[in-house]
């Protein structure tokens, strides 16, 4: 794997130098769009939309939308309001992570210690570890500012960016409106939730959907049609909430199957 960020963890007194990688990668298959008459490659122009011309790279700027005007802006003026450029994941605090709304979650990456920075390394995940608790930090990549948590496994400590506050939008828009719920029906429920209940095991969830299309790619590849499945509507047999409960419950829980 390539760094894309080398830097140092500021703890306290102690800098960390490290290096910052993807912790992820994507399981989506790559399509090219293609003329569907001889199967040439889709190619994107910038066209200017009055003129209908392309418009070189070196004539394009940058605007923002202001009171019905284009504000235009060059490098210069994106380099005096860009975050000052450090390269220390500087932490501020250290916090529970439960204490973190999983909706502020973004992008993990792996920290891996610059051979001079082992021993720190190692020292901070494990007093992470011991601890159970979370740095919250922040770094800048990009000419950006991020908001960042440090989480440490045995083996990594883990940056996990966070969205800011003021990224999440209100819940007031959705225009939500509460119901009276019984006591009998929540029983219920909590009945069918630990029916349910199981240890969490991310190996037992599969990309099926990508699987079944790279299947299909092959197949059709070969000559091989394949038929579309047919989608089957179920509906409850019963319209009365607590006999949905109950036959929720009534029926054996179904066991992940591997792909």
């Amino acid at each position: 794997m390539r760094p894309i960020w080398t830097g140092t963890i500021g703890f306290g007194l102690v800098n960390i130098p490290v290096k910052l990688f993807s912790a992820t990668q994507g399981s989506a298959i790559d399509f090219d769009m293609l003329d569907k008459k001889d199967l040439s490659k889709i190619r994107f122009l910038r066209v200017n939309e009055k003129t209908g011309k392309e418009v070189e790279w070196a004539n394009i700027v940058k605007g923002h939308m202001l009171d019905n005007n284009y504000v235009v802006l060059d490098d210069k003026d994106f380099e005096a309001a860009s975050a000052v450029k450090t390269k220390v994941i500087e932490i501020n605090d250290f916090v529970l992570e439960k204490e973190i709304n999983t909706i502020y979650f973004e992008t993990p990456y792996y920290l891996a210690p610059e051979k001079s920075g082992v021993r720190a390394y190692a020292l901070l995940k494990q007093a992470l570890v011991k601890t159970g608790k979370v740095g919250i930090a922040t770094f800048v990549m990009r000419n950006k500012e991020h908001l960042a948590i440090l989480r440490a496994t045995e083996e990594v400590i883990i940056l996990n960016q966070l969205r800011f506050s003021e990224e999440i939008r209100d819940t007031t828009e959705l225009g939500l409106s509460s119901a009276a719920v019984k006591p009998t029906e929540l029983k219920m429920a909590i009945s069918l939730i630990n029916q349910l209940s199981g240890k969490f095991d991310i190996g037992s969830y599969k990309d099926n959907y990508t699987a079944q299309l790279m299947k299909l790619i092959k197949a059709k590849a070969k000559g091989t049609k394949t038929a579309a499945p047919q989608m089957k509507v179920v509906h409850s047999k019963a319209k009365d909430l607590m006999e949905q409960l109950k036959a929720s419950l009534s029926e054996k829980p179904k066991t992940k199957k591997a792909s």
